[in-house]
């Protein structure tokens, strides 16, 4: 298989920046009563008397929808073969009903892998920013790539 991005391709500072998603309130609503039943993410009345003053998105759904536009701009394009985990994740703003996302990766570090020549490691900021750019989800973490002559 070929792939568009391999290890050499994740420099320090890079950035890249993908797409755009609205979410509804009837999504919010829908992953919350499956995922997340608090007041402030299912019910839009209970959830004004709660310090948000209204409905809100739980911040699984948020580091759900920073996963699927990860995947569209770079992931699924990738050597990538798999994750560590994340050391960092901030739900900083809440997301409401009608905030439009989009996602923003930055290049922290990249190391060739001490044990495996094929490979590298890519550390990396994500983040999704609403409509007003305020950062609503920052999470930091770890992704292993083959590097273009192994892959």
């Amino acid at each position: 298989m070929t792939f568009r991005y391999c290890f050499e391709d994740f420099k320090p500072g890079h950035v890249t920046e993908y797409g755009s998603r609205t979410l509804e309130e009837s999504e919010i609503i829908a992953f919350a009563r499956e995922w997340d039943p608090q007041r402030y993410h299912v019910d839009p009345e209970a959830a004004k008397a709660t310090p948000f003053g209204g409905l809100i998105a739980s911040g699984w759904q948020s580091c759900g929808v920073a996963m699927r536009m990860m995947c569209d701009a770079y992931l699924n394009e990738s050597s990538c073969v798999g994750s560590p985990g994340i050391d960092e994740i901030r739900f900083l703003h809440p997301v409401r009903p009608g905030d439009t996302l989009r996602f923003r990766a930055t290049v922290l570090e990249s190391r060739p892998s001490r044990s495996r020549a094929d490979r590298g490691t890519v550390s990396f900021r994500w983040e999704l920013l609403n409509q007003k750019d305020k950062v609503v989800l920052s999470m930091v973490g770890r992704q292993l790539y083959l590097k273009r002559d192994q892959a």
